[in-house]
């Protein structure tokens, strides 16, 4: 269960769009500051703004991110946020043509690349973050016996969950609660295999 305020890409330019490595970098970092410049996201993923920009606009260009106020007094800067709460593609939206389909696979990987580094890069910081941190942190796997439809039901509690604690989260900072708060990546994966 998606938040009613993500946005479904269901065209390949959408999906060619965001499934570029700098530009996935960049919408991520960009989802989590809520607003940036091409400035500050560039030295958050150490490449230059007039390239950032670019891949801004590639990004804007399909609706992904859009122009936000500024929060500065400085007319020259142009400032982006992301155009939804989030994005989301499903599988059955590239199963029309092999193309669709290897397109959504190699976004698909690319997302798993992702992931994977930014919990290596977690990984090899963990001493920096303390014991607070490193308790509550987690790392698990479980094998479980279900159906197609038993993993959709899983699937949709566990995002009911997650929008649950993404919410109260998002309204305590709000309220100025910010003491000890920190981003937090949540990645979960559910899928069939076989020894």
């Amino acid at each position: 269960m998606p938040h009613e305020d993500s946005r479904r890409i269901t065209d390949m330019g959408a999906l060619k769009a965001i499934a570029h490595p700098l530009r996935m970098r960049l919408y991520r970092a960009l989802y989590v500051a809520g607003a940036a410049t091409a400035s500050q996201l560039g030295a958050q993923v150490d490449e230059a703004p007039s390239l950032v920009s670019y891949h801004l606009r590639k990004l804007a260009e399909h609706g992904l991110i859009v122009e936000a106020e500024p929060r500065t007094g400085d007319g020259r800067e142009r400032w982006w946020r992301p155009a939804a709460k989030g994005l989301h593609v499903h599988d059955e939206d590239f199963r029309s043509a092999p193309e669709t389909y290897a397109a959504h696979t190699a976004f698909a990987r690319l997302l798993v690349d992702q992931r994977a580094d930014l919990y290596r890069r977690y990984l090899d910081e963990r001493h920096a973050w303390g014991a607070e941190w490193t308790g509550a942190s987690s790392d698990s796997e479980s094998v479980l016996r279900l159906t197609s439809a038993e993993l959709a039901e899983l699937n949709e509690e566990l995002l009911t969950v997650i929008q649950k604690y993404d919410e109260k989260g998002r309204a305590d900072e709000a309220a100025g609660d910010t003491a000890g708060r920190e981003n937090v990546a949540l990645h979960t994966y559910g899928f069939p295999f076989r020894v």
